[in-house]
């Protein structure tokens, strides 16, 4: 048996037989031998015959029988072509286990829903190095432990070439299914023959690593959310394959908090190490901050870092993590490949090129979506669409591929709207080592500069052959000679409000191929860089956030230019005449927020941007009554109207919508107005499909401080609403206010409210009602109350408890316990989510 154990083999069954037949053998030879003996023993006194010659026949009769038995045995034992055969697989192999700290909740987690019948399959994603393994690893083991009634536990790692026989093959050496109904067997075959063990188990199938949905019928696996006992759990970096494979629970593994993060960090580095100086556990704690709670980075770091005993050699490693990362021992071999797995995995070239280009930002920056969608078409990633709106739209679905993969993580502004993406550090220090390694030529690399030293003429030339360059804050030598810039495509500036950025004089000089500039929030830029003028291959410019007081006419030399964004410049004068007229490929134009530019008549820009043939998309803000009519009498502005805000407008007592391409609209200030309209033609009102044209884009609405304003009744043909903000608005009553008559109609056919998921009411003194009927909110995440003393009623649905989005609900708390309710229920299944404040948005807006 201990030889059996050894070589990891068993008998076969014909072998096992044999060796119980003949050690049956041997104890029948035994009790005749014995017998022998005995008749021995009774011989005749004296001579050398037995007393009783017939049994003495008899047993030498049975020797010379059992001599023929034994030689035949022993033939038998000669002719085995096999004696032995692999032992069979025990029900449960234990998975060697690294530290898991900082899993056990999400552990805990995990095996609760394991143990709920009605949960079949869980899904763990996120993203390359997080530790999905591991706790796949303690499930397994935990299994081990625990035994808690299934049959066996199966591992298989898929690995990013799966596919359905590779994943049979395991399943057939897991369940010792019998070779003759393996081999030479079809797909469907081998699939029949795993089904038929699976199916009379109680079993638990760990899938690690799968990059792209598996068939888990296909290959034999059978339904488990059907109340079948058997579980799958699998991990996937990729949250989409969740959704894919049909899993019950979908579970994100994320990266550890900074507490947890530095303890597995001083768990690899070592007590040793951390205690020999007593400053090093105060730079332990900036170089774990720097793996930003991915555990295999604090894993390959701490490893790195074990025996480094001074404080001096701890401060060159820090250095060298945060300047040149890619050098540090264990990050281009073991970390960045690891990682770019996910990279490697993405559906094409655009949508790399749209990822590597992220890591152009800075550390922990959040990129507004709408600006790095504008930035991917300018930098032509998205030229295979037709017009900048499908081009918008082919951004957002690689925005949502990337998020689906765990490259990038998406959250909401709640004060300004703004969906943001923010790139993890590590992952973007990989992203810029492929950005680099992509092309070891020197016109594919990438420069990002965030530095407090001087940046010396050596630096700048080493820069002269380089594709794209983004700068946070930097303070150039003094005389520079003017730089050349031969391949540079793309230019980034990033304002540091600890240190102004400024530039040397001929900077912008040569750079024949430059397609993007971006000087967003730079403030401390006043003046216009007159080389700029002569960039003609320049194709997306943004001046956002800049002190610019004046556009020169050299603008109009940008024939190229496809991008001109000039929000938030208070300085700006108003642009000169014909300056836009020029701009021949202009297809986006942006101007929020700019008063001084925008102040009074701007009929004659508005003709400039109307007479643009290219124009797709036009944001602006107006105050003046005639602009406002110049733009809503434009058939060219109803197509391409993006963003309208309207401040300040003193005569304007109606504003009329119809633009059904319109997203955003803000009114501010507007003391006259006492309606927003859509003008409904009596051979329209009655077609539902019509009412959809009118503002079906419309997502975001904020209006201030329109004391005379009745209603917003409009939005009842806003069926994509999901951001209301209203506040000041003295004599607002009802926000939607339709007859009786009508309720029906609008609740099946236009969805009102149906994808709102911020509401705000603030300070609104007469508001009665938001609407008279009862609505089911069903994508409400957050409602906010304040001043609103007469708002008795809200139109919450009882069946608001089925909500999966409702996050909260806030106000002033007696206003809370005035609330009137036509069903108790309602309020039984809200006051969870009721949280007391006198938190107002437009306090951090």
């Amino acid at each position: 048996m201990a030889c059996e154990e050894q070589l990891q083999k068993k008998r076969t069954h014909v072998v096992d037989g044999w060796i119980q037949s003949v050690e049956a053998m041997e104890k029948e030879v035994n009790d005749l031998l014995a017998k022998g003996d005995e008749e021995i023993q009774k011989k005749c006194l004296g001579t050398c015959c037995p007393k009783n010659c017939r049994a003495s026949y008899k047993i030498g009769k049975m020797v010379r029988g059992k001599m023929d038995d034994v030689a035949l045995k022993k033939t038998e034992g000669l002719n085995f072509s096999v004696v032995a055969e692999p032992l069979p697989t025990p029900p449960l192999i234990e998975r060697p286990l690294d530290k898991t700290v900082g899993l056990d909740s999400l552990f805990d987690h995990v095996c609760m829903q394991l143990q709920d019948d009605k949960v079949g399959s869980v899904g763990l994603y996120g993203m390359g190095g997080v530790g999905k393994t591991t706790l796949l690893n303690r499930i397994n083991n935990e299994f081990l432990k625990s035994r808690v009634g299934f049959d066996t536990v199966i591992w298989v790692t898929v690995s990013r070439q799966a596919n359905v026989e590779k994943v049979q093959q395991v399943l057939f050496k897991k369940l010792e299914i019998p070779k003759d109904k393996w081999e030479g067997s079809s797909e469907d075959e081998r699939k029949e023959a795993i089904f038929n063990v699976l199916k009379t188990k109680k079993c638990v199938v760990l899938l690690d690593d799968i990059w792209e949905p598996l068939d888990l019928f296909a290959v034999g696996i059978p339904p488990v959310n059907d109340g079948s006992k058997s579980k799958v759990v699998f991990t996937t970096r990729f949250s989409t394959v969740c959704r894919d494979m049909g899993a019950k629970k979908s579970i994100e593994v994320k990266c550890l908090a900074r507490k947890e993060a530095f303890a597995l960090f001083q768990t690899y580095v070592g007590e040793d190490t951390i205690n020999s100086h007593p400053e090093i556990p105060k730079l332990a704690q900036i170089v774990a901050e720097e793996c930003d709670g991915l555990p295999l980075a604090l894993i390959i770091i701490g490893r790195a870092m074990a025996g480094t005993k001074t404080p001096e050699e701890w401060d060159k490693k820090i250095q060298q993590l945060k300047n040149y990362p890619a050098k540090f021992p264990g990050m281009e071999k073991l970390l960045f490949p690891h990682l770019a797995f996910s990279y490697d995995s993405l559906q094409d070239e655009a949508t790399k090129s749209c990822f590597l280009y992220c890591s152009l930002f800075p550390e922990d920056y959040d990129i507004d979506c709408n600006e790095l969608v504008q930035l991917w078409i300018g930098e032509g990633f998205l030229d295979k669409y037709g017009n900048i709106k499908d081009a918008t739209n082919g951004g957002e679905d690689i925005i949502a591929s990337l998020n689906h993969a765990c490259l990038l993580e998406i959250n909401v502004d709640i004060s300004t709207r703004q969906r943001l993406v923010k790139v993890h550090d590590v992952i973007r220090e990989m992203a810029l080592w492929l950005a680099c390694q992509n092309g070891n030529k020197k016109q594919n690399r990438f420069v990002f500069v965030d530095k407090y030293e001087l940046v010396t003429s050596q630096e700048v030339e080493n820069w002269e052959g380089t594709q794209r360059i983004s700068f946070v804050t930097a303070t150039f030598e003094e005389p520079m000679k003017p730089p050349s810039f031969p391949n540079l495509q793309t230019l980034l500036l990033f304002v540091n409000w600890r240190k102004p950025l400024s530039f040397p004089s001929g900077f912008f000089s040569y750079m024949p191929i430059i397609t993007v500039l971006d000087f967003a929030n730079l403030y401390s830029l006043n003046d216009w860089p007159m080389e700029i003028g002569k960039l003609v291959t320049l194709q997306y410019l943004n001046l956002s956030g800049t002190g610019i007081r004046k556009i020169p006419m050299e603008l109009r030399n940008l024939k190229k230019l496809r991008f001109l964004i000039l929000d938030n410049m208070p300085q700006l004068d108003i642009i000169p005449s014909q300056v836009i007229s020029g701009l021949s490929s202009l297809q986006l134009f942006r101007i929020i927020d700019s008063d001084k530019a925008t102040h009074g008549d701007c009929r004659a820009l508005l003709e400039e941007l109307e007479g643009l043939k290219c124009m797709g998309e036009v944001s602006i803000n107006l105050d003046n009554v005639l602009s406002i009519q110049t733009l809503l009498n434009s058939h060219k502005f109803q197509r391409c109207l993006k963003h309208l805000k309207v401040e300040g407008s003193w005569d304007m007592n109606l504003l009329h919508l119809s633009f059904p391409y319109l997203k955003e609209i803000d009114v501010n200030d507007c003391s006259k107005l006492e309606d927003v309209t859509i003008n409904l033609e009596k051979k329209v009102v009655h077609s539902t499909f019509l009412r959809h044209q009118y503002l079906n884009h419309l997502s975001d609405v904020t209006i201030l401080n329109c004391e005379n304003l009745m209603n917003l009744t409009c939005l009842i043909y806003a069926p994509k609403l999901k951001f209301l903000y209203i506040r000041y608005c003295a004599s607002l009553q009802e926000v939607i206010q339709v007859d009786e008559c009508g309720v029906s109609e609008i609740e099946s056919d236009l969805g009102l409210f149906s994808r709102l998921s911020h509401l705000y009411l603030e300070h609104l003194e007469k508001l009665r009602s938001i609407c008279k009927w009862s609505l089911l909110f069903p994508s409400l995440k957050v409602m906010n109350v304040v001043g609103c003393p007469h708002l008795r009623k809200l139109p919450f649905d009882s069946n608001i408890r089925n909500s999966k989005n409702l996050k909260e609900i806030g106000g002033e708390e007696e206003w809370w316990e005035k609330l009137e309710w036509a069903d108790q229920t309602i309020l039984h299944n809200l006051t969870p989510y009721f949280k007391p404040h006198l938190w107002s948005i437009g306090s951090h807006a």
